[in-house]
């Protein structure tokens, strides 16, 4: 079986019931062998299969609920404690369940010598060791899964870095030409300098500061002010815009461009498609090294927001990948308003203060460039 029939058939939705079944034959197998007596090989697969029920009661809870929602959310102490209590959970179901049932459907099937000790502890170890083996086979998929995504996302970083490079003539070209527009603009409109200037930052920051992993918040803050402007010099009087900031956004970082996808879809798809006159707010508070962020806007009750645009996907396959468990999205598509909610853990200074002039491409102030 090759590389792909195995990921096909330990990830694809077709072959859940499959994998089930076969982890379950195989457990089956694995304890009438490991049991066996003078009783035969029959008989302990026949107890085996009946203790089936029990082990799955056992078993499911915590591959489906208390492995994802706990241990692979980095809550280790949480995690402990349900597995002591799971562990007593256990001791209990084994007892009742060995003489509710075991005992009448081996009685039922005229099996003699039958275990009826109430301190036996087969029944219980069985039903923990093929917890622990589901949990493992989680575990193995869950790490098979992020190595996939890694490697995939190598890969695109590869072909991103390839691409960029074979456009980086381009936002020279555009810069050298806004440097020259600016010298002229200085003398006609102070106004038009400024969204030169505004403009040329935006470019920059996407051209150079963008490859490094992580930004300062206050420069990711300051390029969402500079869109904004830009933004706005388009609609006028027509849009009311608030953006506010609280807390100590100082020292904190952020991976680049988390922040400014969303933003664009608010004035793309919300405050562009109004009928009425439309608004826009950006409410951004830091506490401690927790980041909230909520990104509201009006819009039409007619217009359609795809939540899973490109754009917006994108932010999340990097959310995922960069701050797995460190933060929680939320879209809510209303009729009259759209909100992003976003939360994120931030890095702070002290991780990537020694990288800061690998961050910033320092710019004169007397140019554009």
């Amino acid at each position: 079986m090759d590389v792909n029939h195995q990921n096909n058939f330990l990830f694809s939705s077709k072959n859940r019931v499959w994998r089930h079944v076969v982890f379950w034959i195989a457990q089956v197998l694995f304890f009438a062998t490991l049991y066996v007596n003078n009783h035969g090989f029959a008989r302990q697969l026949i107890l085996v299969t009946g203790w089936v029920p029990a082990r799955m009661l056992y078993t499911y809870p915590l591959t489906n609920w208390a492995l994802p929602k706990y241990l692979l959310k980095g809550k280790y102490v949480q995690f402990l404690f349900i597995m002591l209590g799971w562990a007593i959970v256990g001791w209990y179901l084994n007892y009742f369940y060995r003489f509710s049932i075991m005992v009448p459907y081996q009685e039922f099937m005229g099996f003699k010598n039958i275990l009826k000790d109430v301190n036996a502890t087969g029944g219980l170890l069985a039903s923990i060791s093929t917890a622990f083996a589901g949990c493992m086979v989680v575990l193995f998929k869950h790490w098979l899964k992020k190595q996939q995504e890694w490697l995939q996302a190598e890969k695109e970083k590869v072909t991103a870095e390839l691409e960029l490079l074979k456009a980086q003539v381009h936002p020279h070209f555009l810069f050298n030409t806004l440097n020259n527009i600016y010298s002229f603009s200085l003398d006609t409109s102070p106004k038009v300098a400024d969204l030169i200037i505004k403009l040329s930052s935006l470019l920059r920051y996407m051209l150079y500061n963008c490859k490094a992993e992580h930004v300062l918040l206050e420069k990711e803050i300051e390029v969402m002010k500079n869109y904004i402007d830009l933004e706005k010099e388009r609609y006028g009087n027509n849009i009311e815009v608030s953006f506010n900031i609280s807390g100590n956004i100082a020292g904190k970082y952020i991976s680049p461009l988390l922040l400014l996808p969303f933003l664009e879809n608010a004035f793309k798809h919300g405050t562009s498609e109004q009928l009425e006159k439309p608004w826009l707010s950006v409410d951004l508070t830091v506490m401690q090294n927790t980041m909230k962020c909520k990104i509201a806007n009006s819009k039409n009750e007619i217009v359609t927001v795809n939540e899973n645009g490109i754009g917006v996907q994108n932010v999340k396959k990097r959310l995922e990948l960069l701050y797995p468990g460190r933060y929680e999205l939320r879209l809510n598509n209303g009729d009259h308003f759209f909100v992003v909610s976003l939360r994120i853990e931030l890095t702070d200074e002290n991780k990537f203060s020694s990288a800061t002039s690998l961050i910033f491409v320092p710019v004169p102030e007397t140019t554009v460039l």
